[in-house]
């Protein structure tokens, strides 16, 4: 029944910071929607953002920054993304390590948004 994962939405402390985290550091592309609502585009899925405490319902029954733990698949290399972390100064918390993706095994680094999402950025093959 289901195809694909359109959005989904992260709870955030500070609006701006998390979209710099996202736009400078991930490369996706901001884009506003609606009345005053936030979105991080990325290949053919997007993120909408809720700033804690002024989420949009319905919403999640416990919204909370940093309870998420997410997964992104990156083109290119697993080093030229730690390189582009480190350049951000993004610590890596583990990695390269080995790990099965959704296809397939893949190669993964570990790392933290803003709010302290533990946020995996992989590479198969």
């Amino acid at each position: 029944m289901i195809e694909r994962l359109d959005h989904f939405v992260l709870t955030v402390a500070d609006l701006d910071r998390s979209i710099g985290f996202y736009r400078d550091v991930l490369g996706m592309t901001p884009r506003g929607f609606g009345e005053g609502r936030m979105a991080l585009h990325f290949g053919g899925q997007k993120i909408n953002l809720h700033v804690a405490g002024k989420e949009f319902e319905p919403k999640a029954r416990k919204p909370k920054p940093g309870s998420a733990d997410l997964c992104f698949v990156v083109r290119g290399r697993l080093e030229d993304a730690t390189e582009r972390l480190t350049k951000a100064g993004v610590a890596i918390e583990l990695g390269p390590v080995e790990r099965t993706g959704a296809l397939a095994p893949f190669r993964s680094i570990y790392c933290r948004d803003p709010d302290g999402n533990l946020i995996e950025l992989s590479v198969y093959g």
